[in-house]
């Protein structure tokens, strides 16, 4: 494709504009008084539900549209954000990391899920790994700051803080209702699919064998709605 030609957008694009034009009409309803100002936030709400139609067929845009309004706060509370998703990439002495296997979408992943109020990021990272798998660790580092969305990892928008952690003890059990199996693997004998394994498996692994590695990021993008 010559730089002149235009790229067809993916499905995923097309969530990713739909959640961000959901999230500018959600904060301008939380912020705005103005009677015409609400009625322009709200059209965008409406367009923004007809891609993530487009996006995903049987998807109801006059349910989300339901949902989405009951989302909006006031003042600074209505301010929409990306929610914050914690992760944790524990590795063991034979250099294996411990995946799950999402019950929801038979989709495999390090354990992750979303934080807590009241606890730190790490402890959250600790929390969700004795839940998820029953593997106690100790959190030996931050290694990721995400964009879930960008990267496809979920369609709510999420920042995603990965750490790098050790296991200490515990027993292989997985969560009854979230994962449909546990285990440790080599980078060798990996489950398959592994949600976004090329964006940071290597990365992961290195931070197992005790290499140095920076912390992992989305880069900015010139056009980021393009790229």
């Amino acid at each position: 494709m010559s730089d002149s030609e235009p790229r067809q957008p993916t499905r995923q694009d097309l969530i990713r504009w739909s959640e961000a034009l959901a999230g500018i009409a959600k904060t301008g309803l939380g912020f705005t008084e103005s009677l015409y100002e609400r009625e322009r936030f709200e059209e965008v709400l409406a367009v923004a539900a007809d891609i993530a139609h487009a996006a995903a067929g049987d998807f109801d845009p006059d349910h989300q549209i339901e949902e989405w309004m009951g989302q909006v706060g006031q003042g600074v509370p209505g301010y929409v954000t990306p929610k914050v998703g914690v992760a944790a990439v524990v590795g063991n002495d034979k250099d294996e990391i411990l995946l799950v296997q999402r019950a929801d979408s038979g989709i495999w992943l390090y354990p992750t899920g979303w934080a807590d109020i009241g606890y730190s990021a790490s402890e959250v990272a600790v929390k969700e790994v004795r839940e998820e798998t029953g593997i106690e660790c100790e959190v030996l580092r931050m290694i990721g700051v995400l964009d879930g969305l960008r990267l496809g990892f979920t369609r709510v928008p999420m920042y995603l803080l990965v750490f790098h952690c050790r296991a200490t003890g515990g027993t292989l059990e997985r969560h009854p209702l979230e994962c449909a199996a546990v285990g440790w693997f080599s980078e060798e004998n990996l489950p398959w699919p592994v949600a976004g394994y090329p964006s940071w498996g290597n990365h992961a692994f290195a931070a197992i064998r005790g290499e140095h590695v920076d912390v992992l990021y989305d880069p900015p993008r010139a056009q980021p709605w393009n790229e």
